[in-house]
């Protein structure tokens, strides 16, 4: 699983578009455990996301990232 494209929408929510053209809209509040994910809970610093160069993944300036596979799971396919 990889993600071609996303996009910040609103408090911890993104839309992703991923390599099987099925997109999701994944809400990470709750997911922000953690020393690294820290910073992410400020929703400025959140909207600093970004595909990584290789379009595996999401990231942020600071390192943190999450699985693919873990972000088509917990999404909501949208239309």
């Amino acid at each position: 699983m990889r993600i071609r494209k996303a996009e910040y929408l609103e408090g911890h929510k993104i839309r992703l578009l991923f390599n099987d053209n099925k997109t999701k809209i994944v809400d990470l509040e709750k997911e922000l455990l953690g020393p690294l994910y820290e910073p992410l809970k400020d929703v400025e610093y959140f909207k600093q996301v970004s595909v990584d160069e290789d379009f595996i993944t999401i990231q942020w300036p600071n390192g943190a990232d999450f699985s693919p596979n873990f972000l088509y799971k917990i999404g909501k396919e949208v239309g």
